[in-house]
């Protein structure tokens, strides 16, 4: 099997990248989905409290590379030969899809800050951080900015996820790619650099 791996913070595009994949006909799995089906199974809201602490957990009770542990069960039931796996969140995630992988490609995605921010209050995902809304939903925190609750969200989000090692799997990426530019061009570049990637250049 042929595993592209994505790894990125939150925002910064993987789900896109994730459809580009699915529109030229390659399987996905999104990590995060291993998540979100263990808090189904344990009758939790999937917000992000939830998923990060079932994240957490997962990771201290069955080593760092748990998560990839399942994902890789749910790309070998595709029964595909190139598996897209987007959201990888540590260096020992992509040394386990490396070991177990005929070949890995792992390409990091980046975005800035504040883009990522607007992109995921658009998103509107259980888990995502938005603004709250004139039903007096509850906030987390706040912080300075135009949107600072959403802001301390993302913050808080982005400093967990760096905790597992995300930092250290996207300095061993073997590919960057960025999200600074316009959408089309963003859909474009994913666009190119999966058609090689599939192709084994």
């Amino acid at each position: 099997m042929k595993i592209i791996g994505f790894v990125g913070l939150p925002g910064s595009g993987k789900g896109e990248a994730s459809q580009i994949a699915r529109q030229l006909g390659l399987a996905v799995v999104i990590m995060g989905d291993v998540i979100r089906q263990e808090a189904a199974r344990q009758g939790l809201e999937p917000c992000d409290e939830n998923l990060g602490r079932i994240g957490n957990e997962l990771r201290a009770s069955e080593g760092p590379a748990a998560v990839a542990r399942r994902a890789l069960q749910m790309a070998r039931a595709t029964g595909k030969e190139i598996v897209v796996v987007d959201g990888l969140r540590s260096r020992e995630e992509a040394d386990f899809f490396r070991a177990n992988a005929e070949e890995f490609h792992l390409v990091e995605i980046c975005a800035p800050a504040g883009a990522r921010l607007k992109w995921l209050a658009a998103r509107g995902r259980p888990d995502d951080p938005r603004q709250p809304d004139q039903a007096g939903e509850k906030i987390l925190s706040s912080c300075p900015g135009e949107r600072p609750q959403a802001a301390a969200a993302l913050e808080r989000r982005q400093g967990r996820e760096l905790s597992w090692g995300m930092g250290e799997a996207m300095q061993v990426a073997d590919l960057k790619l960025r999200n600074d530019g316009s959408l089309e061009e963003y859909r474009k570049n994913v666009k190119r650099l999966l058609e090689i990637l599939t192709a084994g250049s």
